[in-house]
Parts: C-alpha cells; structure tokens; sequence
C-alpha cells in the first residue's frame, strides 16, 4: 500500500482509548456535523474494526446513542476497494490502514470528489460509467469454446498484471486536482485500464475505439500532470507510466486519422 507522511507505530497499549471524530450527514442535502467517540484499542486494529466497535454501541462522547455511523466495506483485505475514505486528511483504503501508525486520534471524512450516500459512503458510479464509456472489456464471439488464447510475452504478462490489480477504489481520483464534475476528466485508473486492455492479445483488436474515447470530452488531454495519483494508487500501480503511454498512443493514433483522412479525400477527389 502507499505510505503517507505521519504513518509510523506510535506504541499504543492494548484497551488505551482511541478518540475518532467522524464527519456525518443523513444524505447529499442534509448539513455536515461531527460526531466523536472512544474505543478500546485493540492490538492490530484497522480504521474497519473501530467503525465495527461505534456500530455496536453507537455513544458518542456527549453519552447521546445516536444512528449508527455508515460506511461501504466488503472484502477487509485491500482488494474490492469500496472502504475509501479521508483518514486524518488522506484518502486511503480503512481496511488496511492501521490506528497503531495513524493513532491515537483519528478523524474520518468521505471522499469529496464523489456524490454522497450517507456519512462515509460515497457514489462512485462515475468512474464505472468512464471504464464503459472507454469499452474496458474484452469482448467475446459467444459462449462457446474458443480455444486457448494466443501466447503473451513474460514481459507483457509482468505489466498487465500489475495494471489487474486496480480495484477501482477511487483514491487516484480524489487526489487528483483535475477530476470532478466541472471537469469531466475520466482520472487515472480508466486511463490505465485502457493501456491494460489495448495490452491484451484479444482487446489490442478494439485499440483503436478506446483510443478515440480516451481522446474525447474529458479525456486523457485534460490531465494535469499532478502525479498525484500515483501517490495516492493503494496498489503502488505506475499511474503516470499508463498515463504517458496512453498520451503517446494517442498521439500516434491521431497521427495516423489525420493520414487516412487525408488519403480517403485524395481519393474521392480522383474518382466523383
């Protein structure tokens, strides 16, 4: 995972009280407000466990039992990315960040770049809706047998790897100062699926069509250049290296319309 400033063990003692200060609110129209708890620290605790112990007794420091905080949480081992969310400032993955290196005062928010559920659960159906718009799939003839596929190169085989490890979490995109609605930039993690897909022996057939909407409204030439995501990627996934292929990619793919066009006119010219 990404280490963060700050993050080193800070010797906390098994039952000492860990303060969390959790920004709440009932749906995307009601107002913020904060809510503050104690719980027992437990040896190997993550940001998870805690939101588990308040959901069990749900008292906040005022001695008020209040609703139970909301929060998105599904495999707790780093890989189904729905647990992101701003701790002490960094948007980070709760099931692996652990209170004995953030400790002993924790403050939780959600992300901001996207749409509010309740409490700490967000909408991140903006970054589903840019992977289809992008055709992040390989496609199929049918359900029927196909055969082995061709042979990837060790080399190739190493990258795309890698590049799988994307769990859509949506810390690159929180980090990022050019994503958001006013923008309509797709982010880092569709960029770098779609280097991963163009990869592949059967998707590299479909290039073409991702390439031209990868260089569409809110596409890859909106990116910044910040490098924060890479910074921020839970997986350490070379967003920036994706983002620069990408870039060259297009460049060579617009290169090649601009030629095709041209000679497609030559032709038109010569036979009316």
């Amino acid at each position: 995972m990404a280490d963060y400033p700050g993050d080193h063990p800070r010797g906390l003692t098994a039952g000492e009280k860990i303060r969390v200060r959790i920004k709440r609110q009932r749906d995307a129209r009601s107002d913020p407000y904060w809510d503050e708890f104690e719980v027992p620290f437990k040896t190997g605790q993550n940001v998870i466990s805690l939101l588990m112990e308040i959901q069990r007794r749900p008292v906040n420091l005022k001695g008020q039992t209040v609703t139970p905080v909301s929060w998105d949480a599904a495999c707790l081992e780093e890989v189904c990315g729905a647990c992101s969310m701003l701790v002490n400032g960094k948007v980070r993955q709760a099931c692996s960040a652990l209170v004995d290196q953030i400790g002993p005062d924790l403050k939780l928010e959600p992300m901001a770049k996207f749409p509010l559920v309740r409490d700490l659960a967000v909408d991140r159906e903006v970054m589903f809706e840019s992977l289809k718009r992008l055709k992040c799939w390989i496609p199929l003839d049918g359900t029927y047998e196909l055969g082995p596929g061709p042979r990837q190169a060790p080399g190739d085989q190493q990258v795309m790897y890698v590049l799988s490890t994307c769990m859509t979490c949506g810390c690159c995109l929180e980090a990022c100062p050019q994503f958001g609605s006013a923008t309509g930039f797709v982010g880092a993690a569709p960029i770098s699926q779609v280097r991963l897909f163009n990869m592949h022996p059967t998707g590299r057939m479909h290039a073409r069509e991702r390439i031209q909407a990868l260089t569409g409204p809110g596409g890859i030439q909106a990116c910044g250049k910040a490098q924060n995501c890479v910074q921020a990627c839970p997986k350490n996934i070379p967003l920036t290296t994706s983002i620069a292929s990408m870039n060259r990619a297009a460049t060579l793919q617009n290169i090649k319309d601009f030629f095709v066009k041209g000679e497609a006119g030559q032709e038109g010219e010569q036979h009316p």
